[in-house]
Formats: structure tokens, C-alpha cells, sequence
């Protein structure tokens, strides 16, 4: 019995670091989760009650094995892996000259792919999509700024790393062998560019943010383009990069030198 209690006071004590934990993390919206979760808890459970008793036996079993210190420990680090995770601040993807790449994605010609396949089998469509971009930006470091559908807003630290994790893109989905995308092959327009952004409420806004999303039209399907700032900073790496020109991007004054990116495989 006396096992039982000692698990009651971990599963409270836990519950205690965990409200800690998120208030140092994300202390901004604390007060709008706070109301959140205190209306599911309203819901889900009588107001009083006690934890499940499975998970309060789960906890005493390991308290006897491992110790109290030991049970702490462990949950303290798993609720402060879980709360930087969930959603990753922006600027701790800046380099360290406060810089920011971002990469902007889309299907080429979705409306008519959409209209010619229907709307059930073109959910199905992005999908497939949204798991081979996800897949090739989490491998590379990217964090999804936001989604538009058909494509992404991603924001990386390095100008390296979103251009490797674009070819990683381009060449997921001309070898897909997902069912959904070879039957209805898709082609992505891709544009990249590196500068200062202001960040607020987990999205990035300003001049350059608008640039990178102008570059990303200029593209065509299965293109990578990227501005001359990017191209600058992967000059070094083994990159095949072909120059497009001086383009006029709209609504941005003057003009600007993009070139693209070679992905293809031998």
C-alpha cells in the first residue's frame, strides 16, 4: 500500500515539473494552454479524481526498481525533451548572425491535377507529398514554418542545409514508389534565399521572406532556384549550380540574380 501512495505523490510531483517545464518553454501562450487543457481534464475526468490505476501501479513498479530519484530524473528529462520539441522556437533555427534560409515549395499546376483527378484521390495526393517533403526536411535539419496546401514555408539555419534537403526533395519524388504518386506524378517548384526575418507567433514575415516566395514562382516544375546570397554561401560545397539571370521579382524593386540548382542523378 504503502507503494501506492509513494506513486500517487511521483505521479503528482511529476505532474508539478511538467506544468514548470512548459512555462519555462513556451511561457507566451501558457495562459491560452492552461485554459485548454483544463477544459479537456474537465471532460475527460470528474474533477478530484485520481490517475488511472494502471498508471499509478505502472509507477510504483517503478519506483521499486529504480529507485524515486531515479523515476524523477527521467520524467523531468522526458517532459523537457517534449516540450522543446513540440515546437522548436525560431530562433533557435538562426545562424549565428541572426540570418534565416527559407526554402518555399509547391506543386506546379495543382489546380488542374486536382480538378482532373478529384478532390478524394488529391488528398491522397498531398498526402504522399507532405510525408516526402516532412521526410527530407527532418533529415536535413528544417523546421515547417508553416503549410500551404499544395506546399511549405520552411526555415533552415544554413543556406547548405536547405539546399540539400531541396535535391532531397526533387529526387524523393521523381523515385517515389508510393502508389498515389506514380499514378498521378507531380512536379514541385521550389525557391530558396537567405536573409533577416522577424518572427511572431511561430511564422517569419519582412522583405525577405516575400523574396524567397517570389524566387519559388520563378521556378518551374522539378526546378530548384536559388538567389545569388545562397549560392554565395554553398559555393564551396559539390554543387552543380547554372545561372538563370538578372529576373524582375513582383513587387520587390530592382532585379535579382538567381541560378538553379543541378539534382538530377546520373
Amino acid at each position: 500500500m504503502s507503494e501506492i501512495f509513494l506513486a500517487l505523490f511521483v505521479v503528482a510531483t511529476i505532474g508539478l515539473l511538467a506544468v514548470a517545464v512548459l512555462w519555462r518553454q513556451q511561457r507566451a501562450r501558457a495562459d491560452r494552454l492552461a485554459g485548454e487543457l483544463a477544459s479537456e481534464r474537465r471532460k475527460r475526468r470528474p474533477q478530484g479524481a485520481l490517475p488511472p490505476l494502471k498508471a499509478v501501479l505502472e509507477t510504483a513498479a517503478r519506483v521499486r526498481e529504480e529507485g524515486l530519484g531515479e523515476v524523477l530524473r527521467s520524467s523531468v528529462e522526458e517532459l523537457s525533451g517534449l516540450a522543446e520539441e513540440t515546437e522548436p522556437e525560431l530562433r533557435q533555427i538562426a545562424a549565428r548572425d541572426g540570418t534565416v534560409t527559407i526554402l518555399f515549395s509547391d506543386i506546379e499546376d495543382s489546380t488542374s491535377l486536382n480538378e482532373e483527378v478529384g478532390d478524394r484521390s488529391w488528398l491522397k495526393v498531398l498526402s504522399a507529398h507532405d510525408k516526402v517533403v516532412r521526410g527530407a526536411i527532418g533529415e536535413h535539419g528544417g523546421h515547417v514554418v508553416k503549410s500551404l496546401g499544395d506546399g511549405f514555408m520552411i526555415a533552415f539555419a544554413g543556406p547548405q542545409d536547405a539546399v540539400r534537403a531541396a535535391i532531397a526533395i526533387q529526387r524523393a519524388l521523381e523515385s517515389s514508389s508510393h502508389r498515389r504518386l506514380r499514378n498521378t506524378p507531380i512536379q514541385v517548384r521550389i525557391g530558396v534565399h537567405s536573409g533577416r526575418a522577424v518572427a511572431k507567433h511561430g511564422d517569419l514575415f519582412g522583405r525577405n521572406v516575400a523574396l524567397a516566395a517570389r524566387v519559388a514562382d520563378q521556378a518551374r516544375g522539378g526546378e530548384i532556384l536559388v538567389t545569388a546570397e545562397v549560392s554565395e554561401a554553398v559555393e564551396d560545397e559539390e554543387l552543380e549550380l547554372a545561372e538563370v539571370g538578372e529576373v524582375e521579382l513582383k513587387g520587390l524593386p530592382g532585379t535579382y540574380r538567381l541560378l538553379a540548382v543541378r539534382w538530377e542523378q546520373d
